[in-house]
């Protein structure tokens, strides 16, 4: 299943909230696994990120719903990386003519 690496940061609403960012993190778990994708790992950071997210979704498709319906909720701002595996890596550096 392709992976997106999420990078967020909270926002000013999110941050006034901050005590309540578990339960937050539960909910979007949840809210996740329902639209078909799975966060697979969670860091909390410091630095110009304050959360670093590994997830699994079937598609772009699904991964962008999931994505739009966790930031209407407005605690954080996000930007996603497509993340390859090593083995693929390998497969496009050996495809290059």
């Amino acid at each position: 299943m392709p992976t997106y690496i999420l990078l967020s940061s909270w926002t000013r609403k999110g941050i006034e909230n901050v005590k309540d960012s578990p339960n937050r993190l539960d909910k979007a778990k949840e809210g996740f696994r329902a639209l078909g994708c799975e966060i697979k790992e969670f860091w909390f950071c410091q630095g110009r990120y304050d959360m670093v997210v590994m997830i699994e979704a079937p598609d772009i498709q699904t991964y962008a719903k999931a994505l739009l319906k966790l930031g209407s909720y407005g605690n954080i701002h996000a930007e996603t990386l497509r993340a390859l595996p090593e083995d693929e890596y390998r497969e496009i550096i050996a495809a290059i003519p």
